[in-house]
């Protein structure tokens, strides 16, 4: 299943991504959780701020060009002032300026000047592999954020199916007894029953609107929970579609296992962290080697703006680190350390995924084979039920037994859903476990 990743504008109304009365499946929700959960575009912004990263690391291989101009006023005793530009050999077409005797006078110079790293011993290609690799966690962050919203959304969108079908159980359950009410009632002026039955039968009914009460803050509470889930907090009423049903789900677990150590985001996200710091350690030991640089610039100066000296520069610098108090050999040291750490992160979480897996899968099955079992006793309620209703009906039977047997039928149902809902979102537990969607 895929998930459509694209943040709208903050000041997005609710209604305008959900219309009142909107007939909304899980597909859909999960849609509209793309849109617009903050975390996903969090994560979103985070990947386009590491693939920045690796535009910056790119800089280094083109030439820095820069524009400098400035203006002084300059006050001297001396009988004579030259001035100069620094940066290699120069020539100028108007000589030197110079002034002679006390007074004061303006300095006009501007100028560009142009630097270009000839080779760094690897050191620039390292940081924008670095960078590459940071960028690819990034990614599989990204992924992963999805994918635990994906699975939030599943959540919450099967916790409303139940919470409505709990709501149906409790509203039949009240029914039900409003009938052995009105027939207790009957039997009690005809002088076939005694007060007590009726009694007995009010008691039942209050309580069953006790539960319908509570049932039915249950449902508002979950779509409470899948509107956040979904990102809309404030959406107007909708109507979900009802796949509260069995759908036997076919895989092994090693074909689940393996899945997941293809899949899984947060490995991936992992893997690219430890390849970000295994080039670190390449990095760090740049550091042990000369770096070479060329220059040029051009520049104008002089006392007034109509009569400037010009003249030009160029060189080449290289620059090598003789000794920097060890500071490289703890830097690749260090960088070392890292790597080590990262590897056995990685380890970790592999372990962790597989136990994952493990327990998702497990779920699962339970959950597989507790359905026909509560299947079985919703059946079983049900003809209970009818019975003890038809006893009471002909007379031999008492409002204890309806009762009992009502009790048991609305437990029975109580758990066959549960059952249903345990299985699907055992099902979401283990897609979540393999990285699938």
């Amino acid at each position: 299943m895929a998930l459509l990743i694209c943040a709208l504008p903050l000041t997005v109304n609710a209604e305008e991504i959900i219309k009142k009365g909107e007939s909304l499946n899980l597909e859909r929700c999960i849609e509209i959780a793309g849109k617009m959960q903050p975390s996903i575009s969090a994560a979103a912004y985070n990947v386009n701020a590491n693939a920045s990263r690796v535009g910056q690391a790119k800089s280094n291989y083109y030439p820095q060009i820069n524009w400098n101009s400035s203006y002084n006023r300059i006050s001297s005793s001396r009988s004579a002032n030259s001035f100069s530009f620094a940066g290699g050999t120069s020539t100028s077409s108007g000589g030197t300026g110079s002034v002679s005797g006390t007074g004061s006078f303006d300095q006009y110079v501007t100028g560009f000047g142009l630097s270009q790293d000839i080779y760094d011993f690897g050191k620039t290609p390292s940081q924008v592999k670095i960078q590459n690799f940071n960028l690819d966690s990034s990614r599989s962050d990204l992924e992963n954020v999805a994918e635990q919203v994906v699975f939030n959304v599943k959540q919450a969108y099967l916790g409303v199916l139940q919470a409505r079908r709990n709501r149906d159980v409790s509203a039949d359950t009240l029914k039900q007894f409003q009938q052995h009410l009105d027939q207790a009632k009957g039997f009690y002026e005809v002088g076939t029953k005694p007060k007590f039955d009726v009694t007995k039968a009010e008691a039942d009914l209050s309580n069953a609107k006790l539960n319908l009460i509570k049932a039915e803050n249950a449902l508002r509470l979950a779509v409470v929970a899948l509107n956040n889930a979904m990102g809309v907090p404030e959406a107007p009423e909708y109507i979900l579609d009802d796949n509260l049903s069995f759908q036997k789900y076919n895989i092994t677990f090693e074909e689940a296992l393996d899945k997941a150590y293809k899949s899984r985001p947060d490995l991936k996200s992992t893997i690219s962290r430890r390849q970000a710091a295994d080039k670190s350690v390449d990095l760090a030991k740049t550091n042990y080697y000369p770096v070479l640089t060329g220059n040029a610039g051009y520049s104008w100066s002089g006392e007034t703006v109509s009569s400037l000296d010009h003249g030009w520069n160029v060189g080449a610098a290289l620059s090598f680190p003789i000794f920097s108090g060890f500071l490289t050999k703890y830097q690749v040291e260090e960088a070392k350390a890292n790597l080590g750490i990262l590897k056995e992160n990685e380890e970790s979480l592999r372990q962790s995924i597989f136990s994952d897996v493990q327990q998702a899968y497990l779920n699962l099955k339970q959950a597989e084979e507790s359905i026909p079992t509560a299947e079985l006793g919703v059946k079983q309620a049900e003809e209970n039920f009818e019975i003890a209703n038809g006893r009471y009906a002909a007379g031999v039977g008492n409002p204890i037994e309806v009762t009992d047997a009502e009790v048991l039928l609305s437990n029975a149902k109580l758990s066959y859903i549960q059952t249903l809902y345990n299985y699907r979102v055992s099902r979401a537990s283990l897609e979540k476990a393999m990285g699938e969607r």
